[in-house]
């Protein structure tokens, strides 16, 4: 088993960031990432209030109130600057929000089979019914909920649930989870991180933002990468993660070479 999820990491980049510079307004906020991530690899991305993690994240998803100031992202080949929002969740890019909104009046069971229809999955309702009923199971969530307003009146660790389902049930190549343990009570976190777990079992890649260690003891990276000023600052293994919570950041005050 261990060998073969070494075969996986060392495999092609899905993911390619070059120099990536964007800013919001006249705010400059990512001032050159690079950043590489294979098939099958798990990447935390930690640091500081403001040093670009999650701005990362929305950009690599098209969000319009950032600009794209330089540099190159290719996702599975392609140009993925050139695509826009629809183009790259086709392609099987997806991004798990730090705060889901609420979609009032669209039931989650209309939503998530709106999801599944855009991605090619017209499921007949009794086999799509199975599946959610499945997935509900699976993270906790009560039958109930398929019939209310998307994140309408949820709490947060719902509203972190049902992003997880989301992410189960698209299967997408790269899962972007922008602070998904934010908020979380340790039960819920244990729930949603195992969602993650199974998400990545069956092949999905993470890029996984976090400011804490503690989602990192149930979802395992194979490379944690420090922000600092809008750029990676440092990488390293795991352990990397274990530092940062004894010793913060301060120790970490230039990009490495």
């Amino acid at each position: 088993m261990e060998a073969d999820r070494n075969q996986q990491v060392q495999g092609d980049p899905i993911l390619e960031v070059r120099d990536l510079r964007a800013s919001v307004g006249d705010r400059a906020i990512l001032r050159g990432v690079d950043l590489i991530v294979r098939r099958g690899e798990v990447h935390a991305v930690m640091g500081r209030n403001g040093s670009g993690k999650s701005t990362l994240s929305h950009v690599l998803m098209g969000h319009p109130a950032y600009r794209v100031d330089g540099g190159e992202v290719r996702f599975l080949g392609r140009d993925l600057l050139q695509m826009d929002v629809t183009e790259r969740a086709r392609a099987g890019l997806f991004l798990g929000f730090q705060q889901p909104v609420a979609v009032p009046g669209v039931t989650v069971t209309h939503f998530l089979r709106s999801v599944l229809r855009s991605r090619g999955r017209d499921l007949p309702a009794r086999e799509f019914r199975g599946i959610l009923r499945k997935a509900f199971d699976e993270l906790g969530i009560a039958d109930e909920f398929a019939g209310r307003s998307l994140n309408d009146g949820f709490s947060g660790g719902e509203r972190k649930r049902l992003e997880v389902l989301q992410l189960r049930l698209l299967r997408p190549v790269l899962a972007l989870m922008d602070e998904t343990d934010s908020g979380l009570d340790i039960d819920a976190l244990k729930v949603v991180s195992e969602g993650i777990n199974a998400s990545i079992r069956d092949g999905v890649s993470v890029v996984l933002v976090t400011h804490y260690q503690r989602i990192l003891q149930y979802v395992h990276p194979h490379l944690v990468h420090v922000f600092l000023d809008g750029r990676v600052a440092r990488s390293g293994g795991p352990e990397l993660a274990r530092v940062l919570e004894e010793r913060g950041y301060d120790w970490i005050d230039a990009p490495q070479a």
